[in-house]
């Protein structure tokens, strides 16, 4: 094989290999979860496994933010031991003389769906991913776009509630605080839902599902929140398409159905009235597409 490119993608909670073809396909992949501790280790052992002595003409590298994509270096919040990690030249180190570039997740997710997912035949948008938090990126005139340091597009840390609850941003009322999943189940348990203690995002939406209340108020609450950060970007970057991935997407219209309605409400501007909305396509592999597209 031959053209191939090795793409990483570092996470939180996984961590994410693959060999990607010229044409966006994913050749063959591994995944592990992202140890406690210093998971360098992790890395080497996954990107092995991949490339099982097949040449690699460069490598992609997505990773949780924040990043700095002058320095090469990335400050994963989730990942304490990882703070200014110098993670473009440790993986030059692996792979001499090859060409590597890094990007933050969100960048690569959207660029993922962009060459080869929901995103294709748009040149202004954004990809989320709707998860745990809320994380984004921006394509703009058809290339990724990372903005100084190359963490452009964190869409979930637009305020939605001035008054809101802290975000691990250090700020408040952040579109994170109201739609990422676990604080979706956190509000809907304060407001009276009985569940059981291992109930996440998905136990809520199959309760909303089944046309219970509050976890119906909860998704209403993350759409509109997500709604009204796209609205924001949309006007600030004048954008055409949002693309929403991630596992509190997987509730489809509970969450899209609200996204939507709110945009009607919020997207107001006569540049706007285009702007549309779709589910993301990818899944899992959208990062790693991404990732590959950086270096070809």
């Amino acid at each position: 094989m031959t053209d191939l490119v090795l793409a990483l993608d570092f996470g939180g909670t996984k961590i994410a290999a693959a060999l990607v073809d010229p044409s966006g396909s994913v050749v063959r992949s591994s995944r592990v979860p992202t140890p406690a501790s210093d998971p360098w280790d992790a890395v080497v052992s996954v990107v092995s496994s991949v490339v099982q002595g097949d040449p690699v003409s460069a490598v992609g590298i997505a990773s949780a933010g924040p990043v700095d994509t002058i320095r090469g270096t990335v400050s994963p919040i989730n990942v304490p031991s990882w703070q200014a990690f110098p993670l473009r030249s440790a993986v030059s180190d692996l792979f001499p003389g090859l060409r590597v570039e890094l990007a933050g997740d969100g960048v690569c997710m959207a660029l993922g769906e962009h060459r080869r997912g929901a995103g294709q035949g748009s040149s202004f948008m954004v990809g989320l991913v709707v998860s745990t938090g809320v994380g984004g990126g921006l394509v703009l005139d058809g290339r990724p776009f990372g903005g100084r340091t190359g963490n452009a597009g964190h869409i979930g840390h637009i305020v939605v509630e001035p008054d809101g609850a802290p975000c691990t941003c250090g700020g408040r009322g952040c579109a994170e605080t109201v739609a990422g999943g676990p604080r979706m189940v956190a509000w809907a348990r304060r407001a009276g839902w009985q569940a059981p203690d291992e109930a996440d995002a998905a136990v809520l939406a199959a309760a909303a599902l089944a046309g219970e209340k509050i976890p119906l108020e909860a998704f209403e609450r993350a759409g509109q929140a997500v709604g009204m950060a796209i609205a924001g970007a949309a006007a600030v970057c004048d954008l055409e398409l949002a693309v929403i991935g991630g596992g509190v997407a997987q509730a489809g219209e509970l969450l899209f159905e609200p996204v939507r309605r709110t945009l009607k409400t919020h997207a107001g501007l006569s540049y706007l009235a285009g702007l549309e909305v779709r589910a993301a396509e990818l899944g899992g592999e959208a990062g790693l597409v991404g990732a590959a597209a950086l270096v070809s």
